[in-house]
């Protein structure tokens, strides 16, 4: 496996900011577009994603960058519950919240499987 030398490098990090960035655009949209609190908390949400990642992999220590990975597959549940909702209360459209369910699924399965090998590869 060649050396990831930035975060940049990292699928996991190209994935989550693609998502970030969809949800700022649907956002503005709609009915979310005008409820503030909403549209932030789930902007909010999908940037610490990435966020996270970045953190977690700038520490330099593999340990640290674990823990903020867990932090990034715990942001992306939240995003998961908050698309929930506002797929239920038609905020947003049943293709939208398909589709990025299941690319935060994908995403959740991807960060997993990277802790997975960082923990065995420590060993």
């Amino acid at each position: 496996m060649a050396k990831i030398e930035r975060f940049e490098e990292l699928k996991i990090w190209q994935r989550a900011v693609q998502i970030a960035i969809d949800i700022y655009k649907v956002a503005d949209t709609g009915k979310l577009k005008v409820d503030f609190g909403t549209k932030d908390q789930i902007q909010r949400a999908a940037m610490s994603i990435s966020n996270n990642i970045a953190e977690g992999y700038e520490y330099d220590n593999r340990p640290d960058f674990i823990r903020f990975l867990k932090y990034a597959k715990g942001s992306a549940g939240e995003v998961r519950n908050q698309l929930y909702v506002l797929n239920k209360i038609e905020y947003i459209s049943e293709d939208f919240y398909h589709q990025k369910y299941s690319e935060l699924i994908y995403l959740s399965k991807q960060i997993a499987a990277f802790i997975k090998y960082l923990k065995e590869y420590q060993k």
